[in-house]
């Protein structure tokens, strides 16, 4: 059962394997036969969050990469450190975004993509109910589940949106200290631990996504403060949503690429897949690199 579902699409093959070159052997092996890591965070939210998941989760715990509050491991959906917002179920690699952006105390937070709100709870933890979060998600069933998700953690500052990104403009137009987009996305990162990931893709997926990618961001600018930040991120391989995207925006718009500051071991974007200077600053996770599954996180700044 496992290598039909981890069997990799050709054409994806023929990609990536001009793309990586020596590398190549190493990626396919890891999305096929490498072993998917779960984990989740816990709430600082809570009272005594951290003793309360030392006390009580089933498993022993291992630090997860990529979060101060991440672990290794599963979380138990009916126990009741879950019913009761203690811990937050969520696969290690996607932490690094919530940290990339790095949201302050009393700022003004968007998170434009965000349901089911992996990073609207991260973000929230962050702001220690200080400032406006405003968690946005398009489809309303989603929507539904993210505003769960978000009293389940007792996040006091938040609220809930349920519109198209180009809705909110006219709303929020130059509101934002800080927007994070976690984009939908071919999602070519999710191959090993979603099957269905890779019978969904196409050769053109990425850049029909790199097109509704492109819609958003425009949108997501439009709704920044002067020197405010732009978090962008996709759980996919694919320079067209990765470094060509943000190529596009650096010249498209005032911004400039940020280093991001992590303690751990990442990857770096590829600068020979855009075509503007600073893409060296931008993070990849690679399976057969990194500890992850595949992400790419970039942060701007508008001027």
């Amino acid at each position: 059962m496992k290598e039909e579902a981890t069997t990799l699409p050709q054409q994806f093959i023929k990609k990536y394997r001009l793309l990586l070159g020596e590398e190549a052997s190493d990626f396919f092996s890891a999305l096929e036969q490498g072993s998917v890591k779960k984990g989740f965070r816990w709430n600082p939210l809570k009272p005594a969050g951290l003793d309360m998941v030392q006390t009580y989760h089933s498993e022993e715990l291992q630090p997860a990469p990529y979060s101060n509050e991440g672990f290794l491991g599963t979380v138990n959906g009916k126990s009741f450190l879950h019913q009761a917002g203690y811990e937050y179920s969520q696969e290690p690699s996607a932490m690094i975004v919530g940290t990339a952006a790095a949201a302050k105390p009393g700022e003004k937070v968007l998170d434009l993509c965000a349901a089911p709100g992996g990073k609207s709870t991260q973000l929230a933890a962050q702001m220690k109910g200080k400032g406006l979060l405003v968690t946005n998600e398009i489809f309303p069933k989603r929507a539904k589940i993210l505003s769960e998700n978000i009293e389940r953690w007792g996040v006091s500052n938040a609220i809930v949106t349920n519109h198209a990104p180009a809705e909110l403009v006219p709303h929020f137009s130059g509101f934002f200290d800080r927007i994070v987009v976690d984009a939908p996305c071919s999602g070519e990162g999710m191959f090993r631990k979603d099957p269905n990931a890779i019978k969904e893709w196409t050769e053109e997926s990425p850049l029909y996504c790199q097109k509704r990618q492109q819609e958003i961001l425009s949108s997501a600018i439009k709704m920044l403060k002067n020197k405010g930040q732009l978090i962008y991120s996709t759980c996919t391989f694919a320079p067209e949503e990765n470094e060509e995207i943000i190529s596009w925006l650096v010249e498209n718009y005032p911004v400039t690429i940020e280093e991001i500051p992590l303690t751990q071991s990442v990857s770096s974007g590829r600068s020979e897949w855009g075509s503007v200077a600073g893409l060296e600053k931008t993070i990849r996770i690679w399976p057969h690199k990194d500890q992850g599954e595949g992400h790419f996180v970039a942060k701007l700044t508008f001027h």
